[in-house]
């Protein structure tokens, strides 16, 4: 699947964070992340109302703690579609 958009995404020990170094959202649940993101896309102007975007947010496995990458060496990515 390709995405329009990609992002890094971390857990901040509150929210769920999505970064580009353009763009930022958050949000304590997925759907808390995902209007937000909605809003930041709106926002950013660099895409038309309407628009229906693949969002890939690509989980960074270099802020899992290192002595637990041992139980968990599998990768957590998201893809989601948002509707502008």
């Amino acid at each position: 699947m390709r995405a329009d958009v990609e992002f890094r995404l971390v857990h901040d020990g509150r929210n769920w964070v999505v970064d580009n170094g353009a763009l930022m959202a958050k949000g304590e649940t997925w759907d808390a992340l995902d209007e937000d993101l909605r809003r930041v896309l709106i926002a950013s102007g660099c895409y038309p109302r309407g628009a229906r975007l693949k969002v890939f947010m690509g989980f960074d496995f270099d802020t899992y703690p290192t002595r637990w990458r041992q139980y968990h060496d599998h990768y957590f990515n998201r893809y989601v579609t948002v509707q502008l």
